[in-house]
């Protein structure tokens, strides 16, 4: 949207607004404007030139922020908006951009301004699911993970203490990053972490039995928290509660290892017995290290929105799949539409769709409850391929591994695409 607005020199050191319309189902409002500017350097001491300032009001009248002259491009959206702006829904309606005709020059002033609109539409979000700050063991603050996870390309983080959840009540505020609420139930027998629900413990987080543990979770349950057991073959902390009481598996933590490794083949074994996991990874970052660093692995997740409640929905679905890094390969797998989890009656011959990119040598395999079964190379990296599996399958997940000097490292997972037998 392009609006043009001429401010007259006998308005000058007084404000205007400029109406402009607001659809439904936007997600972020972008506001840029241009003028002729003021004179720069000696000649601008003579003869100063045009300044004119911005600030926004929403449909209600509220009073949403103030950027002077200084920003000539400001956004405001629900998750995240420039600074000197609040952060809120985008509501449908009729907005106002606040002028501020501080200086106007003779003859007055034309000034161009374009709003874009950024829609709330379905999309692969990229985050980091462990995470620990300086509330519990870990180095930084939520604001400072946040910011180094933007670096690294990513879209939301979990903030995940020990049994600790004082930062999921005053998460910040940046741009385009959502903070799940999330704590790690970290118990002398197994972690699982607690995710969508700021104080999941209903009394305590102490269990010295089984019944104690199993209230625990059920408890957060009730809440809406939804539960993933955190790196349950780990040599230093497994899983070692005698049940599998969770909602999702944390597959790989911190760099890709005999643990992890461990964990996949755990998790397909639950899926061959017919249990339907979703998969998930983080990186347990705590502080600056040679191999553990944020977003390494991330979780890529196809959700409704940016929201939390909508990530998380995702999750549990099992709309996801883990890579190696945001600049990892990107594997969708999916029957009708691509992304996993969701469920195919099988025919005589099922297709199952494959969208690869950001590919750099990876073999691809598909992995089902009768085996693995390897997938022709392609060398591109960018690709789509597809894979007839026989009617008695019950689940596929894709597998990418990379020959690293003789070597093979996964690279990245997909969750499974799930099959019903037709009846006869």
């Amino acid at each position: 949207m392009k609006i043009e607005k001429h401010i007259e020199k006998e308005k000058e050191g007084t404000y205007l607004t400029v109406p402009f319309e607001v659809p439904e189902n936007v997600r972020k409002i972008t506001i840029s404007y241009d003028y002729p500017h003021k004179t720069k350097g000696i000649v601008g001491n003579i003869r100063p030139g045009n300044i004119i300032d911005l600030g926004v009001f929403d449909p209600t009248g509220r009073f949403i922020g103030w950027s002077g002259s200084s920003k000539d491009k400001i956004s405001i959206g629900e998750y995240g908006s420039e600074r000197g702006y609040f952060s809120q829904k985008t509501m449908s309606g009729k907005w106002k951009i606040a002028v501020g005709a501080y200086r106007v020059r003779p003859g007055g002033v034309n000034v161009t301004y374009n709003i874009d609109f950024t829609p709330n539409t379905p999309e692969w979000l990229y985050g980091d699911l462990h995470i620990h700050s300086d509330a519990s063991d870990g180095r930084f603050d939520p604001f400072e993970i946040g910011r180094r996870a933007k670096r690294r390309g990513l879209d939301f983080v979990a903030v995940a203490n020990h049994n600790n959840c004082t930062d999921n009540f005053s998460p910040p505020v940046l741009e385009d990053m959502t903070f799940l609420p999330a704590v790690e139930w970290t118990h002398y027998k197994g972690h699982m972490n607690f995710f969508g629900v700021c104080a999941p413990f209903e009394k305590t987080f102490v269990a010295n039995t089984a019944e104690e543990k199993r209230k625990i979770v059920s408890n957060a349950r009730e809440q809406g928290a939804v539960i993933s057991v955190n790196h349950p073959e780990c040599p230093f902390c497994p899983y070692l509660w005698e049940d599998d009481d969770y909602d999702m598996i944390e597959i790989w933590n911190g760099p890709m290892r005999g643990a992890n490794i461990r964990a996949i083949k755990l998790w397909t074994e639950k899926l061959r017995g017919g249990r339907r996991l979703p998969a998930v990874g983080g990186s347990d970052f705590h502080k600056p290290g040679l191999f553990v660093k944020i977003g390494k692995p991330v979780t890529a997740v196809y959700s409704e929105s940016r929201s939390a409640h909508d990530i998380l929905e995702a999750l549990a679905s099992g709309r996801s799949f883990v890579t190696c890094s945001a600049k990892g390969p990107r594997i969708i797998a999916g029957a009708k539409r691509l992304y996993s989890g969701r469920e195919k009656r099988l025919q005589k011959n099922t297709v199952v769709k494959i969208k690869a990119s950001q590919m750099r040598g990876e073999r691809l395999t598909a992995v089902t409850d009768r085996g693995e079964t390897p997938i022709p190379r392609c060398s591109k990296k960018e690709f789509e391929t597809e894979i007839v599996l026989p009617g008695d399958v019950a689940f596929c997940y894709i597998k990418a591994v990379r020959n690293f000097f003789g070597l093979n490292v996964i690279r990245a997972v997909t969750n499974p695409v799930y099959f019903n037998k037709e009846e006869k």
